[in-house]
């Protein structure tokens, strides 16, 4: 079955203004660069001027050379405007080099300021958007903004001031064909703007399908062992394919506009200069008008037409760099939910892991009506060992995504060492938490540098002292590099008990008082737990410990066991005092601790007691 398409856009919508106005919003990143902005000015005024300058020249060779039969004088111009030209070469360099470099510094400076406000939004936001999506954003659309203010932007400004210019030099040389000329600028702005909307709305319309194609490839990709394991290639071909397509055709929808745009400005403005020269050239015959004017005003008319021109081909990328700096600011406009209070409450540097929910009642933001936890109140001790227990969707996982602050409850209170997290920068309460998941992250660098994400700062020596105490060392040595080696994109060079193992480093090396275990070990065969969970013991000594359980392993370290169902807690107490007490755990023993339901409670407790009663 072909996946449906389910983007989604959660980033608010910005009121849609003039291109320029969308680009000016990149304003702010293009003040720092003051000095490189002049310097690029002046170069790009210079080399104008340069240029505006030849067809003087032009008019002075004609005049003074050709027609005056002056020899020395038309050596005289030309040295005059290879000068001119020798100018215009070192100004337009000096405009390129600071132009091309404040495209490339904007570029990274936004890359990097999107990519900084996408680490502060909450999990909620990626659970609605797809990465590829986010990724296109970032990657494709920063690119384009990138052609804009290194080439396009400066091209337009160097021929509107070429077409400013030509049109001063044509007045100055000819006010009747002057006239002629401008009589015809509305038959060529008309088309531009009319052109101009469409090719920027379907702009935008490209770069979202490019987000599309760039998000199924992400997921398909990421996702390549179960697309082949299924047999799924034929469909995702197909599907990826159709979103290839429909990318190309809404391009070729732009393309024929933009296409369009440029060949009726070509031909307005042409035959506009055929039209001048017709007039121009009775004027010559007639006396009314020197050849060398002529001369002069034909290179203007072609300056300014071909400045008209290529503003309306600019104006094409202008409305490109329009629609992608729209979707970025939506980006950029997004607001995270989970922010640090004006003046948070400090968390205890080295505190004592004591955690308390108190009345907690909690709905994800796309299931308001459904409350995952429903006035829940839990108490755990500092050092503490406590599991949570409970049918799947019971909100066991919940808790652990409120007590690191990913959400804030919608009533009740989440304390840590007595501070409630919400008066604390999310920051600061998430350095109290080491988290060791059920399917560990792992990033494709090397070993040192997988393990030290848990505290930056650690030596190498304390790395592998984490290391050693997560029984990591001996498989570490025996890969490819060691320490140094690196494990591939998700780890995949490792085992699920190596990945699992390099999580406990991690945790361990970041020394925190609170430990939280999303059933550590379920996904492991019997050796690689039997090793995780004797690096796992290690990692709990001293600490307060949340863990989501599903296997007896997990539970029997427990001091404490809370049975949690449909966000409630239901019951708290000793393994042994569960299962003679309460139905929906002796029950969820039964089943997940293989132990068959029509035993009797004193028998199943037993059962359940022996060490070798574990679920393979």
């Amino acid at each position: 079955m072909a996946r449906a398409d389910t983007r989604l856009e959660p980033a608010p919508k910005i009121a849609p203004v003039t291109a320029l106005r969308t680009l000016a919003r990149v304003g702010r990143f293009l003040r720092p660069y003051r000095r490189e902005i002049v310097l690029a000015a002046i170069g790009l005024v210079v080399a104008a001027t340069a240029v505006l300058a030849v067809g003087q020249g032009l008019k002075f060779v004609v005049d003074r050379g050709f027609a005056a039969s002056n020899a020395t004088e038309l050596d005289r111009m030309l040295a005059l405007m290879l000068g001119v030209i020798v100018v215009m070469a070192g100004a337009t360099y000096i405009r390129f080099y600071h132009v091309s470099w404040l495209g490339e510094r904007v570029t990274a400076d936004l890359r990097r300021a999107v990519f900084d406000h996408l680490l502060d939004l909450p999990p909620s936001f990626f659970e609605a958007t797809r990465t590829g999506e986010v990724i296109s954003r970032l990657i494709n659309d920063t690119t384009m903004l990138e052609t804009v203010i290194g080439s396009s932007a400066s091209m337009a400004i160097r021929n509107f001031l070429l077409m400013v210019g030509g049109i001063v030099m044509l007045t100055l040389t000819s006010a009747k064909l002057t006239l002629l000329v401008l009589a015809g600028v509305p038959l060529v702005v008309v088309p531009i703007v009319l052109f101009g909307r469409r090719v920027r709305k379907l702009a935008r319309a490209t770069q979202d399908r490019v987000g599309d194609v760039g998000a199924f490839l992400d997921e398909s990709l990421h996702e390549i062992r179960t697309v082949q394991g299924y047999g799924h290639e034929a469909l995702d071909r197909r599907d990826f394919a159709t979103r290839v397509e429909a990318a190309f055709q809404t391009a070729v929808r732009r393309i024929r506009q933009r296409a369009l745009l440029v060949a009726t400005v070509i031909v307005l403005v042409f035959g506009a200069v055929g039209v001048i020269l017709w007039i121009g050239g009775h004027d010559v015959v007639a006396g009314r008008l020197s050849a060398g004017q002529l001369s002069a005003f034909v290179f203007y008319a072609v300056l300014v037409a071909g400045a008209v021109g290529s503003i309306s081909e600019v104006i094409g990328d202008l409305q490109r760099a329009a629609g992608a700096t729209e979707r970025l600011f939506e980006l950029l406009a997004v607001r995270p939910v989970i922010v640090s209070p004006a003046n948070p409450t400090p968390m205890p540097v080295h505190g004592a892991g004591a955690v308390a929910f108190q009345g907690v009642t909690f709905s994800y933001p796309a299931r308001p009506d459904a409350p995952a936890l429903d006035h829940l109140s839990l108490d755990v001790c500092a050092s503490e060992k406590v599991a949570l227990v409970g049918p799947s969707g019971a909100g066991k996982t919940t808790v652990f995504q409120l007590l690191m602050r990913f959400y804030d409850p919608q009533a009740g209170t989440v304390r840590i060492d007595g501070i409630d997290v919400r008066s604390a920068d999310p920051r600061d309460v998430r350095r109290q938490l080491a988290l060791v998941p059920q399917d560990p992250v792992i990033f494709a660098t090397s070993v040192l540098d997988n393990v030290r994400y848990g505290r930056p700062d650690a030596t190498d020596a304390e790395v592998k002292a984490a290391c050693d105490a997560a029984y990591a060392t001996e498989f570490i040595e025996r890969l490819p590099g060691g320490f140094d080696g690196l494990l591939g994109e998700r780890g995949v060079r490792l085992s699920g008990g190596q990945r699992q193992r390099l999580a406990i480093a991690r945790a361990i090396l970041a020394d925190r008082p609170i430990l939280l275990l999303d059933e550590a070990t379920s996904a492991l065969d019997a050796e690689s737990e039997r090793i995780v969970q004797r690096a796992l013991e290690r990692l709990m000594a001293g600490r307060t410990v949340l863990m989501i359980a599903h296997r007896l392993a997990t539970v029997r370290h427990a001091d404490r066991i809370a049975v949690i169902d449909r966000g409630r807690l239901v019951a708290l107490g000793t393994h042994d005092a569960l299962v003679r007490e309460n139905p929906l755990y002796a029950r969820l023993a039964a089943l997940q601790f293989a132990v068959p339901a029509n035993v009797d409670h004193d028998a199943r407790t037993k059962m359940i007691s022996l060490p070798n009663a574990a679920a393979p």
